[in-house]
């Protein structure tokens, strides 16, 4: 859009004729008083037919999620407003301004990066079909290789794997460490959304980690699947680059490693970090002491700086001056990066900028290469506004518990898993549980959970049921049955097969007055209350009322509680909405 072309002052920047409505939150067309003008309708929407007498109306392409407010007068653009121009009403009065409304939190953008890797996702709306066909243009795509769940769903839990590569591609990055890389998972974290989005754990998982890379089915080019092969006890990094590693195979890797299956995963190399940052004006971090550091380029002094570009990437590179030197060390200093873009993202001085909101768009659709299941503006979109909906004080950064790897001797080079908090960390976060205290947004049902555990008990040998594999291993109904029958004293059960269709979790199906004997069965297995699902009972082989034990993919084995922690483990962390100064 031209302001001159279109008769307006000469001072006009076109971007300001877009205005943030705080009454509504969308962006408005506001164009100059001198020209009167009607309302210009938003993308997609059909032109009305011009009536007799009435004034041909213009028509323009709002920014990403912008539509403009409906009937009644166009406000000023706001370099006329600055210069103390209102506009008046048809009759020569002065208009009365509305008051002003708390500013709605407007979900637009959505950009994280740390280290490496980097994700933004922009949630553009009503917009013209070029730019959203250019923005799609942007967005490079790789297959998963069937290594994801198919996609994150707006009503589950989100698991989305963050990549950032050593790859030195892109102008100024070869002084960076092995010019030769072939693009290592450098940066790696793991972010998962509550179900109920009300928190957040990035766990970073470290890249000198000793590990498993299991098998890696991968789609090469011609469209011929390739099984590039595992290797036992090797470093993290080489899950991804390594023998022609794919992002999916990092994607495997994890999920061997956590037990987590990621959705989607994004991956960035060291351009993101700096187009980024340059995106948003800069980011504000916190030093604890001196930093002149030759390998990564970075020297700052003590104190709080404001970093973009090459001082941004130098940050998130440095390691040799802070803590120990070592890349646990640099994590730290990651995920203060994260948490102060974070917290720019989210301030109005981002979210009310129409020109800040395209500079996001244009340098997050180029930074990305993500999984084929987010190929699209729309598909980001729609993930950023799940994202959108956290509290960054419930957003919790900490790492993968680990050790020094005895078998590097006196110099540790590598780490291992801590055998004892990192299964503690896993397990939280497979059944959701948070690393801050969060209101509960279903109290009364997890109360009510809770009461179907409460009660009188049956004697295991009054407990009748019928055992159905659901997704379970193979052969986990007959070892149920056994372990039930033998080991416990449940001698009224039965394996009926398998089930019609396969469950996430196992359930415990009966019938009202069932609840003494589910109770009973419930306390024996390890089972939670969220299991217990109040219905009917069925007939077993004998023709007698039984109830119906499905046993679902998250089935550990017979006598193997499935009762998730009550809370997370006491582990190193930070929160997105503090600021804590690396030293």
């Amino acid at each position: 859009m031209d302001a001159q072309g279109r008769g307006r002052a000469d001072d006009i920047d076109p971007a300001d004729q877009w205005v943030l409505n705080p009454n509504t939150g969308e962006y408005e067309l506001r164009l100059s008083p001198s020209a009167t003008q009607s309302p210009v309708p938003g993308p997609r929407r059909p032109a009305p037919r011009a009536g007799a007498g009435a004034p041909p109306r213009r028509t323009g392409t709002a920014p990403d999620g912008a539509r403009p407010a409906q009937g009644g007068d166009v406000p000023a653009p706001r370099s006329a407003r600055r210069r103390g121009g209102e506009p008046e009403t048809p009759q020569g009065r002065r208009a009365a301004r509305r008051p002003v409304k708390k500013k709605s939190k407007v979900k637009k953008a959505l950009v994280w990066t740390a280290g490496g890797t980097a994700f933004v996702l922009v949630a553009i709306g009503a917009a013209g079909y070029l730019y959203i066909k250019h923005l799609n243009d942007n967005i490079t795509s790789v297959s998963d290789d069937g290594a994801g769940t198919g996609g994150f769903r707006k009503d589950e839990a989100i698991n989305i794997l963050l990549i950032g590569t050593d790859k030195r591609t892109g102008k100024g990055n070869e002084g960076y460490g092995d010019a030769g890389s072939v693009g290592h998972a450098d940066t790696t974290i793991l972010l998962h959304v509550s179900k109920d989005r009300s928190n957040a754990t990035a766990l970073s998982i470290p890249r000198d980690l000793i590990t498993n890379v299991p098998d890696c089915p991968t789609k090469q080019a011609d469209g011929t699947e390739k099984v590039i092969s595992g290797t036992q006890n090797v470093r993290f990094n080489t899950s991804l680059g390594q023998d022609g590693r794919t992002p999916s195979c990092t994607m495997r890797t994890v999920t061997e490693l956590t037990g987590i299956k990621p959705d989607d995963f994004m991956v960035a190399d060291f351009n993101a970090v700096k187009t980024l940052t340059d995106a948003v004006g800069g980011v504000e971090v916190c030093l604890g002491k001196d930093i002149d550091d030759p390998d990564s380029h970075l020297k700052l002094s003590k104190g709080v700086h404001k970093i973009q570009g090459e001082q941004a990437l130098a940050f998130v590179r440095t390691r040799h001056s802070v803590g120990f030197g070592g890349d646990l060390s640099r994590i730290g200093l990651q995920q203060q990066f994260l948490s102060a873009l974070m917290r720019k993202l989210k301030g109005n001085s981002t979210l009310s900028s129409p020109t800040k909101m395209l500079n996001l768009a244009e340098a997050g659709t180029k930074a990305l290469t993500v999984d084929d299941k987010l190929d699209s503006i729309g598909k980001l979109k729609d993930l950023g506004l799940e994202l959108g909906k956290l509290n960054l004080k419930n957003l919790t950064f900490t790492t993968v518990p680990v050790r020094d790897n005895p078998a590097d001797g006196a110099v540790h080079k590598t780490v291992i898993l801590d055998p004892t908090l990192a299964p503690q960390v896993f397990e939280a976060i497979r059944n959701d549980v948070s690393f801050t205290e969060v209101k509960k947004k279903r109290k009364a049902e997890k109360d009510a959970q809770a009461a179907r555990l409460k009660g009188s008990r049956s004697a295991p040998s009054d407990v009748r049921v019928r055992i159905l594999n659901g997704g379970a291993q193979p052969g986990s109904a007959q070892e149920t049955l056994d372990w039930l029958q033998n080991q416990e004293g449940v001698l009224k059960s039965e394996n009926a097969g398998n089930a019609p269709a396969q469950l996430s979790k196992t359930t415990l199906e009966y019938a009202p007055d069932q609840a003494a004997q589910a109770r009973e069965l419930a306390h024996l297995m390890g089972l939670p209350g969220s299991a217990l699902k109040p219905g009917k009972s069925v007939t077993n082989s004998q023709g007698l009322p039984a109830m119906t034990l499905t046993l679902g993919k998250d089935f550990k084995g017979a006598g193997v509680s499935l009762t998730p922690p009550s809370k997370a483990p006491d582990v190193a962390k930070s929160t997105a909405d503090k600021v804590k100064c690396a030293s």
